[in-house]
């Protein structure tokens, strides 16, 4: 079966075609790619996650035919905390505008 491994790097990608045997799992076409060798940073189901078609899978995923499959790499900032600083710069914000608004006279 005809399969595919990727690895995105902030600068670019890594495509690595595979013919594997029915049954393989997502980890043995990561070991099969030799992204491995050529990235020893890369943890499959450690540090880096694994997906098929951006969906997450477990190593031992067995894989279909025509399948993608994704390392991903880890976050460097938390898409909540992010949000969560975002809002509370916000407020901040708002709140000073209205404390300069209170200042003013109606008259002015």
């Amino acid at each position: 079966m005809k399969i595919e491994v990727i690895y995105a790097l902030p600068d670019r990608q890594e495509l690595v075609t595979l013919d594997l045997p029915d049954g393989s799992t997502a980890q043995q076409a990561v070991e099969a790619s030799g992204l491995l060798q050529k990235y020893p940073d890369i943890e499959p189901g450690g540090r880096n996650k694994l997906g098929v078609f951006s969906k997450l899978v477990k190593a031992d995923a067995v894989l279909r035919d025509r399948d993608r499959v994704e390392i991903y790499r880890p976050l460097i900032a938390d898409p909540k905390e992010v949000r969560r600083q975002k809002a509370a710069e916000g407020k901040v914000m708002k709140r000073g505008a209205a404390e300069l608004n209170a200042g003013e006279s109606p008259d002015a």
